[in-house]
């Protein structure tokens, strides 16, 4: 039997415990009641299964357990950011007074130093809640380490930094399992192309937020990439590259459908805008006959999101001033209910369909 990952060990926990729920009400019911042998078996085949997984991931194997885990999680990240800062003050309290050659020392020790911390931390830390504290502590080293060597030789800003944090990044998240910094890599990645976008446009890379356009580019090679990964853990982390994509994505489009100067086309601005309004529209629905078809939650729930705020900011576009504002609020609640009922039926179109694949 093949070595499951963490997440897959924890979902099989939570199946356990829905299973010794359901077992229980069905023999409450007088539906079903296994035999004591067969209880027996059952029950001393998860226990050793829990256990095995508890010493291995140190996963939650009850519900208080997985309570606690989310304050640990918090406890974790706030630590990361407090001792992230800590490095960034200290260096700064203390830079001026250091030769060139120390400071140069010290940036490349103490990013390798940490890099070497959280391999050995991980190795030894079941739980992943300490590496992922030592992880974060080191991609902050490393990123001050760039900064700061940069300023040391002065070297002009470049968007080229990116690359090599996206890829300390992603070597931290997919080697430690770390679902946030494989979201820092990500943005590491968004900001590159929409820096590259806007500078092969002429415009300084620093500016590449002045035109949401750029962003597109970043947000197809987001939302595809997970197709070619094939790695177990990039299957894992597939739908936080879906998310991202789409906010890269949508977001832009929600900003152009109100703001056609930040648009490239040279184009009337109403015009612009209303184009972007149905293309969001048109992309948010679309979006959702995806992630229903594949089966993605992450999308499906992205799409509703988007496709409700595009309705919702054009019925305050065309109502909010010649409409009473009992008459406004009262049309935006029977949108709500008409959303609801066509939620709903696409909810029961997708039961019935997962019920006929099953029968």
């Amino acid at each position: 039997m093949k070595q499951p990952s963490r997440s897959e060990a924890q979902q099989r926990a939570d199946e356990i415990r829905v299973f010794e729920r359901e077992c229980e009400r069905l023999r409450q019911e007088g539906v079903l009641e296994l035999s004591a042998e067969q209880s027996h078996a059952v029950s001393e085949y998860h226990a050793g299964l829990l256990a095995r997984y508890a010493d291995v991931f140190d996963i939650d194997a009850s519900v208080r357990a997985k309570q606690l885990s989310l304050g640990m999680r918090v406890a974790s990240f706030l630590g990361a950011l407090a001792l992230g800062a800590s490095v960034l003050f200290l260096f700064y309290q203390f830079w001026g007074g250091f030769s060139t050659g120390a400071q140069v020392g010290l940036l490349i020790s103490a990013a390798l130093a940490s890099f070497a911390a959280t391999l050995w931390i991980q190795g030894r830390d079941h739980s992943g809640y300490f590496t992922k504290l030592a992880a974060m502590l080191a991609f902050v080293c490393f990123v001050l380490n760039i900064v700061m060597l940069g300023q040391i030789f002065n070297i002009t800003p470049s968007d080229k930094a990116l690359i090599p944090w996206a890829a300390f990044a992603f070597l931290l998240a997919y080697n430690c399992d770390l679902r946030l910094l494989l979201a820092a890599g990500i943005l590491c990645v968004i900001a590159y192309i929409s820096a590259r976008t806007g500078a092969w446009r002429g415009m300084y890379w620093l500016h590449f937020g002045e035109r949401p356009e750029n962003f597109f580019p970043a947000a197809l090679l987001l939302f595809v990439l997970p197709t070619f990964l094939h790695r177990k853990r990039s299957q894992e982390f597939a739908p936080i590259y879906r998310v991202f994509g789409l906010l890269t994505l949508l977001l832009p489009v929600l900003v152009l459908s109100h703001w056609g100067d930040g648009s490239y086309l040279d184009l009337d601005n109403k015009f612009i805008e209303g184009s972007y309004q149905v293309f969001g529209f048109v992309v948010s629905a679309c979006v959702i006959w995806l992630g229903t078809r594949r089966g993605w939650t992450d999308v499906i729930n992205t799409g509703i999101t988007f496709f409700v705020i595009f309705l919702y900011t054009k019925l305050y576009d065309w109502c909010w001033e010649i409409m009473p504002k009992y008459l406004f609020f009262l049309v935006v609640g029977l949108v709500a209910i008409l959303i609801l009922v066509v939620l709903k039926r696409l909810r029961t179109a997708t039961v019935s369909s997962s019920s006929g694949e099953a029968s």
